[in-house]
């Protein structure tokens, strides 16, 4: 080769060599993970001084607890909402209540740091010791910045388990900050499985990105738990309920309990509509009759008394919300029914507003106390569940009361369009949906013995409740031919007279047993009916044999 190329080869050579090494790098440090640490200030978003950042379970919140040197305060808000709800706030008296199955507890409110609630700038703080004291939580704090990692989820948790050293990063991807390190063998709670990334949290509060050929496979976990706290205890009958309501209007009523239920059979239970609210201040009228309790004693029924929400001019909200209130209407019932021998209180609060959720709860809870410490069954009657009454939470009163009732009628009603006042598939959904929250063995499904008789005259559609006989004594009337619908599991018919159409769903015998099978069906723990005096004689015999 002439010596004159020589040179340029070389400088080829190098040129191509140094290309191959650039190329070479570029490869090799993208895919080297990066050990860039994550600035933690600015991953809990800089909490302010006194202030802590909250990560409950698998979620950075943006609300801050506050810091009093070694005590950690949590808003009450994230508490109910989070971990606890049974922390409430009696605003009048500032002070948190918490009622326990046996007794209802006080903490006041502090204007400094020091106690168990702490009142900073209209907003409470519960100190985290208090909080723990009642709720199973592991709770670990950190400086540098100051956060709070909270976990209360302990039951079937999906997580996966680290098979090798591994960084926790911000994002998914090698060259995304870390977070942390994790050691071979450390459990992660798993949020999302993406394709070579699984976004984890760890016990201590990061949430991040996991490789996943770093972790083994999902698992669902149940963490065992030492934390002890006090058990719901229930005072329940060791045969099906078979209830029904009794409309006593005043306290001569109370003298025709023989007469009202002479025809009747199988019944165990009767709930006569004894009390109900008469001002904010929780003061109740009381009717109550000892008399039509030994009465009932020896047909070998039990006596519920009912107290209602139903006079116009009393808010429910404005009774409930206060604390006074609550319990003066707790007093009076729990020393009416000592007095008259009663078994057990119903409570029959309609139509409550979405503000009026957290108070009747707490009443709930307080009643609960003061029902079992007198052997005195607790019963709470409820809509059939629709999207606009969660704030009843049934969960929370299946916890608390003995039984939940859902009065499966007025699927239609005054002012709705025409139709069936509780068909079988509307009714059997609201069991169903009822039994996501409470467990069956302490679910009464109410049954109507009244129908609607429906009128339409112009477009303007109107209706009246009838009883049993009364629909029959129509039908029979007007010669109207029924037919067994399949859709609502009812005998329908209709007829025109002048010019009005008149319609009407039947409850009778046929459609009364569909509805009472769904007890067995559903393992419940039985039926009531609305109301005495709406039943035809028959309709007793119909109930027992489907009950049992």
């Amino acid at each position: 080769m002439d010596r004159k190329y020589k040179p340029a080869l070389a400088v080829g050579v190098l040129i191509l060599l140094v290309a191959v090494i650039g190329v070479l790098s570029t490869v090799i440090i993208r895919h080297i993970p990066t050990k860039e640490k994550m600035d933690l200030n600015e991953y809990y978003g800089e909490p302010a001084d006194g202030e802590a950042a909250l990560i409950l379970g698998t979620e950075q919140l943006e609300e801050r607890g506050l810091v009093d040197g070694d005590k950690i305060y949590l808003p009450l808000d994230v508490v109910n909402t989070y971990l606890n709800q049974r922390y409430y706030w009696d605003s009048a008296n500032q002070q948190v209540l918490y009622a326990t199955p046996s007794e209802l507890t006080t903490a006041l409110a502090a204007s400094e740091p020091g106690d168990q609630v702490w009142l900073k700038n209209d907003t409470v703080y519960l100190n985290l010791s208090y909080v723990q004291q009642y709720t199973d939580i592991d709770a670990y704090i950190y400086k540098d910045p100051y956060r709070v990692a909270i976990q209360y989820q302990f039951d079937q948790i999906k997580t996966v388990t680290v098979n090798k050293k591994t960084a926790i990063r911000y994002r998914g991807g090698i060259k995304s900050k870390v977070l942390t390190t994790v050691a071979k063998g450390t459990r992660l709670r798993l949020i999302e499985e993406l394709e070579d990334w699984d976004q984890v949290a760890t016990d201590d509060g990061y949430i991040g990105y996991v490789e996943k050929k770093k972790v083994g496979d999902v698992s669902q976990t149940v963490i065992d738990r030492t934390f002890q706290s006090e058990e719901y205890t229930y005072i329940t009958m060791d045969t099906p309920v078979n209830m029904v309501w009794h409309q006593v209007t005043s306290t001569d009523a109370n003298a025709y309990f023989a007469d009202a239920t002479a025809n009747m059979t199988g019944v165990n239970v009767i709930s006569p509509t004894w009390f109900y609210l008469t001002d904010t201040a929780g003061n109740i009228a009381n009717i109550s009759s000892a008399d039509y309790v030994s009465q009932a004693h020896e047909k070998g029924l039990q006596v519920w008394g009912l107290i209602d929400n139903f006079t116009q001019d009393v808010s429910t909200t404005e009774t409930l919300a206060s604390t006074a209130a609550r319990q003066n209407i707790i007093s009076q019932l729990i020393q009416a029914a000592v007095s008259v021998g009663m078994d057990g209180i119903n409570v029959d609060f309609e139509s409550l507003s979405e503000d009026v959720g957290i108070h009747f709860l707490e009443f709930l809870r307080e009643l609960s106390i003061e029902c079992h410490k007198n052997n005195l069954v607790l019963s709470v009657d409820n809509p059939v569940p629709e999207d606009f009454t969660s704030h009843y939470d049934r969960a929370e009163q299946g916890r608390v009361v003995d039984y939940v009732i859902i009065m499966g009628y007025d699927e239609h009603y005054v002012g709705s369009e025409a139709g069936s006042v509780a068909s079988l598939p509307w009714v059997e959904k609201g069991i169903q949906d009822t039994l996501e929250e409470v467990p069956a063995e302490r679910v009464i499904n109410a049954i109507p013995f009244y129908t609607r008789l429906w009128n339409t005259t112009g477009g303007a559609v109107t209706s009246e409740a009838i009883g049993m006989d009364q629909a029959q004594q129509v039908i029979a009337e007007n010669n109207v031919e029924t037919y067994w619908d399949k859709t609502t599991s009812q005998n329908y018919g209709t007829y025109d007279v002048d010019n009005s159409t008149y319609q009407i769903w039947l409850e009778d015998s046929q459609s009364i047993a569909e509805k009472v099978k769904l007890v067995s069906k559903y393992g419940l723990a039985g039926v009531s009916a609305w109301k005495l005096g709406f039943e035809n004689s028959g309709i007793w015999q119909v109930i027992t044999d489907n009950l049992n």
